[in-house]
């Protein structure tokens, strides 16, 4: 008997030994990835090359926008939707590039954490207004302390996530006017450690990426606490489509987000009413774009532009359009 049961502990230490991979959150999300958007084919002026890619955007066109922090080329560069270069800019106006959106009129947003301010450009890159004082923190309605992100109203009025060293949102009219602000540090209902992203869906309700705090905080458009989800981890990049599709780039916790450097991270499709998971696929990321499409696009601090399509592999060889097989 001693010898049955001995025999059975083991086979139990054999199985647990031999456990998989977890399931995939929601089901396996099937698309295929092309990891050099923007650089293979290389279309870019001779010598260029993306430095750690913070945030990307994509136009109504399908047109994406890349923000990076390198120095061998302009830190905005436009690409038509095939990866062709297009333009660029802003060569000299950065400290530490973060986030970058663009709104109803075709505008470019950014933040930079380091000048601590928010700007706004045309698509060709004139630069048209900006709040914050340069290089100066602070936590007025005309300061900022390392802000991260925009998101705006159909109205469009606009708010800014405020940030690595402030914990609010501050909410300003279309004319750039000062309105209100909510949030302070904390773990509470309202209170933040980081809020890094910020997207708004067709109700006009606010889902804030409270990253530091291993959760998403969900507002009214008056900052009035909703609901939150502290089952998605620390969430780096979100966006949402006109159709409330709500896309995150996430990592299981704070702690693997700081590790890993943004490695090792997820990209999730997400149930906006309930916060339930529709599926899930690995990626490293620190921001995420959707397109128009079905495309989605990933902003990398490895120093890459992940462009995600659907599909699934029918050979090892087969690569994405415009990539050469090697």
């Amino acid at each position: 008997m001693k010898l049955v049961y001995l025999g059975f502990f083991l086979a139990m230490a054999v199985g647990l030994a031999q456990q998989g991979w977890y399931p995939h959150e929601g089901g396996l999300l099937k698309y295929r990835v092309q990891i050099r958007f923007g650089e293979e084919p290389d279309t870019m002026p001779d010598g260029w090359k993306f430095g750690r890619v913070s945030a990307v955007a994509v136009d109504p066109a399908g047109n994406v926008y890349v923000f990076h922090r390198g120095n061998k080329a302009d830190p905005i560069v436009v690409f038509s939707p095939q990866g062709q270069y297009l333009r660029s800019w802003g060569k000299g106006l950065f400290a530490n590039p973060h986030g970058i959106r663009i709104d109803r009129q075709n505008h470019v947003w950014v933040t930079d954490t380091n000048l601590h301010m928010v700007m706004e450009f045309t698509s060709e890159g004139q630069l048209l207004r900006s709040w914050g004082v340069k290089g100066k923190a602070g936590a007025t309605p005309d300061t900022f302390n390392r802000p991260t992100d925009v998101a705006f109203l159909p109205s469009g009025d606009f708010f800014v996530t405020d940030g690595y060293g402030n914990s609010r949102v501050v909410k300003f009219s279309r004319e750039g006017k000062y309105l209100m602000e909510w949030g302070k540090r904390g773990t509470g209902p309202g209170e933040f450690d980081l809020p890094h992203a910020i997207v708004i869906d067709s109700r006009q309700n606010l889902y804030v990426s409270d990253r530091e705090n291993n959760r998403i905080q969900i507002f009214d458009a008056n900052g009035t606490f909703l609901r939150q989800w502290t089952h998605l981890g620390a969430t780096q990049g979100m966006d949402i489509n006109s159709r409330d599709e709500l896309w995150i780039v996430t990592h299981r916790n704070k702690e693997e987000n700081i590790a890993y450097d943004t490695l090792a991270g997820r990209i999730m499709r997400i149930d906006a009413a309930t916060g339930r998971i529709l599926g899930a696929m690995e990626s490293p990321g620190h921001w995420l774009a959707l397109a128009p499409g079905p495309e989605i696009y990933i902003g990398s601090l490895t120093g890459n532009v992940f462009k995600w399509y659907p599909g699934w592999s029918a050979g090892l060889r087969e690569q994405a359009p415009g990539v050469v097989a090697k």
